[in-house]
Protein backbone atom coordinates (compact mmCIF):
# COMPACT_ATOMS: atom_id res chain seq x y z
CA UNK A 1 0.00 0.00 0.00
CA UNK A 2 1.11 3.63 -0.81
CA UNK A 3 2.09 6.10 1.84
CA UNK A 4 -0.49 8.31 2.98
CA UNK A 5 1.32 11.26 1.23
CA UNK A 6 0.64 9.89 -2.18
CA UNK A 7 -1.30 12.22 -4.16
CA UNK A 8 -2.61 9.47 -6.58
CA UNK A 9 -5.14 7.67 -4.09
CA UNK A 10 -5.87 8.07 -0.92
CA UNK A 11 -4.32 6.19 1.82
CA UNK A 12 -6.87 3.73 3.28
CA UNK A 13 -5.05 3.51 6.94
CA UNK A 14 -5.71 6.75 7.59
CA UNK A 15 -8.76 8.23 9.50
CA UNK A 16 -11.24 8.71 7.85
CA UNK A 17 -13.20 12.30 7.88
CA UNK A 18 -15.36 14.22 5.56
CA UNK A 19 -17.91 17.42 5.66
CA UNK A 20 -20.28 17.68 3.22
CA UNK A 21 -22.33 21.17 2.90
CA UNK A 22 -26.20 20.83 1.67
CA UNK A 23 -25.09 21.57 -2.25
CA UNK A 24 -28.67 23.10 -3.21
CA UNK A 25 -28.62 26.58 -3.76
CA UNK A 26 -31.94 27.04 -4.32
CA UNK A 27 -32.75 25.44 -0.98
CA UNK A 28 -30.79 28.38 0.47
CA UNK A 29 -32.96 30.88 -1.69
CA UNK A 30 -35.89 29.32 -0.33
CA UNK A 31 -34.73 29.39 3.29
CA UNK A 32 -33.67 33.17 2.55
CA UNK A 33 -37.10 34.18 1.98
CA UNK A 34 -38.60 34.21 5.41
CA UNK A 35 -35.88 36.27 7.07
CA UNK A 36 -35.93 38.40 3.63
CA UNK A 37 -39.63 39.52 4.28
CA UNK A 38 -38.99 40.02 7.86
CA UNK A 39 -36.21 42.23 7.51
CA UNK A 40 -38.39 44.19 4.34
CA UNK A 41 -41.25 44.41 7.06
CA UNK A 42 -38.79 46.16 9.60
CA UNK A 43 -37.36 48.21 6.79
CA UNK A 44 -40.81 49.64 6.09
CA UNK A 45 -41.62 50.13 9.58
CA UNK A 46 -38.65 51.60 11.08
CA UNK A 47 -37.55 53.68 7.59
CA UNK A 48 -40.67 54.64 5.88
CA UNK A 49 -42.57 54.60 9.06
CA UNK A 50 -45.87 52.18 7.91
CA UNK A 51 -45.91 50.21 11.08
CA UNK A 52 -47.10 46.41 10.99
CA UNK A 53 -49.45 44.96 13.13
CA UNK A 54 -52.58 46.08 14.87
CA UNK A 55 -51.64 46.50 17.19
CA UNK A 56 -48.57 48.08 15.52
CA UNK A 57 -44.96 45.70 16.60
CA UNK A 58 -42.25 48.00 18.53
CA UNK A 59 -39.58 49.28 17.04
CA UNK A 60 -37.42 47.25 19.30
CA UNK A 61 -39.44 43.66 18.35
CA UNK A 62 -38.96 44.28 14.41
CA UNK A 63 -35.04 44.66 15.23
CA UNK A 64 -35.29 41.73 17.13
CA UNK A 65 -37.15 39.62 14.90
CA UNK A 66 -34.70 40.67 12.05
CA UNK A 67 -31.90 39.48 13.83
CA UNK A 68 -33.32 36.34 15.03
CA UNK A 69 -34.26 35.58 11.57
CA UNK A 70 -30.94 36.59 9.93
CA UNK A 71 -29.36 34.40 12.37
CA UNK A 72 -31.58 31.47 12.00
CA UNK A 73 -30.85 31.47 8.25
CA UNK A 74 -26.83 31.63 8.61
CA UNK A 75 -27.12 28.60 10.96
CA UNK A 76 -29.20 27.04 8.66
CA UNK A 77 -27.78 27.36 5.76
CA UNK A 78 -23.89 26.86 7.16
CA UNK A 79 -24.67 23.11 8.61
CA UNK A 80 -22.51 20.59 7.27
CA UNK A 81 -22.76 17.06 7.53
CA UNK A 82 -19.39 15.58 9.24
CA UNK A 83 -18.83 11.84 9.16
CA UNK A 84 -15.16 10.67 10.83
CA UNK A 85 -14.11 7.16 11.78
CA UNK A 86 -12.37 6.45 14.20
CA UNK A 87 -10.80 2.60 15.33
CA UNK A 88 -13.59 1.75 17.27
CA UNK A 89 -16.49 4.22 16.56
CA UNK A 90 -18.25 6.11 13.31
CA UNK A 91 -19.19 9.63 14.37
CA UNK A 92 -22.05 11.42 12.22
CA UNK A 93 -23.42 14.24 12.67
CA UNK A 94 -25.02 17.56 11.38
CA UNK A 95 -21.96 20.27 12.35
CA UNK A 96 -24.27 23.16 14.03
CA UNK A 97 -27.60 21.59 14.12
CA UNK A 98 -28.02 18.21 15.27
CA UNK A 99 -26.16 16.00 17.76
CA UNK A 100 -23.38 13.56 17.08
CA UNK A 101 -24.57 9.70 16.37
CA UNK A 102 -21.74 7.42 17.67
CA UNK A 103 -22.14 4.11 15.98
CA UNK A 104 -19.34 1.72 18.06
CA UNK A 105 -17.92 -0.43 15.04
CA UNK A 106 -18.73 -3.90 16.49
CA UNK A 107 -22.40 -3.00 16.43
CA UNK A 108 -21.59 -3.01 12.49
CA UNK A 109 -22.40 -6.26 10.92
CA UNK A 110 -22.49 -5.18 6.97
CA UNK A 111 -21.14 -2.53 5.16
CA UNK A 112 -21.64 -1.36 1.42
CA UNK A 113 -21.03 1.23 -1.20
CA UNK A 114 -24.68 2.50 -2.81
CA UNK A 115 -26.49 5.02 -5.20
CA UNK A 116 -29.69 6.16 -3.83
CA UNK A 117 -32.04 9.06 -4.82
CA UNK A 118 -32.61 11.48 -1.50
CA UNK A 119 -35.93 12.29 -2.84
CA UNK A 120 -37.68 9.11 -3.73
CA UNK A 121 -35.78 6.88 -1.22
CA UNK A 122 -36.13 9.26 1.63
CA UNK A 123 -38.10 11.92 1.07
CA UNK A 124 -35.23 14.84 0.81
CA UNK A 125 -31.97 15.85 2.62
CA UNK A 126 -30.98 16.08 6.55
CA UNK A 127 -31.42 13.55 8.66
CA UNK A 128 -34.50 11.52 7.48
CA UNK A 129 -35.91 8.37 8.34
CA UNK A 130 -37.44 5.93 5.25
CA UNK A 131 -38.72 2.64 4.43
CA UNK A 132 -35.25 1.63 3.51
CA UNK A 133 -33.91 3.17 7.56
CA UNK A 134 -32.63 5.66 8.76
CA UNK A 135 -30.13 8.57 6.77
CA UNK A 136 -27.53 11.06 7.29
CA UNK A 137 -27.56 12.86 3.80
CA UNK A 138 -26.31 16.24 2.43
CA UNK A 139 -25.54 16.14 -1.24
CA UNK A 140 -25.02 14.05 -4.24
CA UNK A 141 -26.09 10.10 -4.72
CA UNK A 142 -23.58 8.10 -3.09
CA UNK A 143 -23.62 6.87 0.69
CA UNK A 144 -22.34 4.02 2.88
CA UNK A 145 -25.58 1.32 3.95
CA UNK A 146 -24.45 0.12 7.58
CA UNK A 147 -26.53 -3.34 8.68
CA UNK A 148 -26.27 -3.34 12.09
CA UNK A 149 -26.15 -5.42 14.69
CA UNK A 150 -29.82 -5.36 16.06
CA UNK A 151 -31.29 -5.54 12.42
CA UNK A 152 -31.02 -1.82 12.23
CA UNK A 153 -30.06 -0.09 8.79
CA UNK A 154 -28.33 3.31 8.28
CA UNK A 155 -27.02 5.32 5.95
CA UNK A 156 -24.60 8.13 5.29
CA UNK A 157 -24.07 10.01 2.41
CA UNK A 158 -20.49 10.50 0.94
CA UNK A 159 -18.80 11.67 -1.76
CA UNK A 160 -16.34 8.77 -1.63
CA UNK A 161 -18.95 5.91 -0.23
CA UNK A 162 -16.35 3.05 -1.86
CA UNK A 163 -13.76 4.32 0.31
CA UNK A 164 -15.77 4.87 3.84
CA UNK A 165 -17.08 1.72 3.47
CA UNK A 166 -13.92 -0.35 2.90
CA UNK A 167 -12.44 1.05 5.60
CA UNK A 168 -15.52 0.22 7.92
CA UNK A 169 -14.78 -3.06 6.74
CA UNK A 170 -11.60 -3.27 7.80
CA UNK A 171 -11.99 -2.50 11.15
Amino acid sequence: MPPCNTPSEPCDSAPFHEEQRFGKWHAALVLAMPPAGVVFIACRQLIWRHPWGNPPTSDGGMVFLSILAVLLYVRLVTVRLVTDLHPRELVIGMKGLWPRRRIPLDQVRAARAMEYDAIRDFGGYGIRSGRRGRAYIAHGNGAVELELVDGGRLFIGSQQPARLARQIRRR
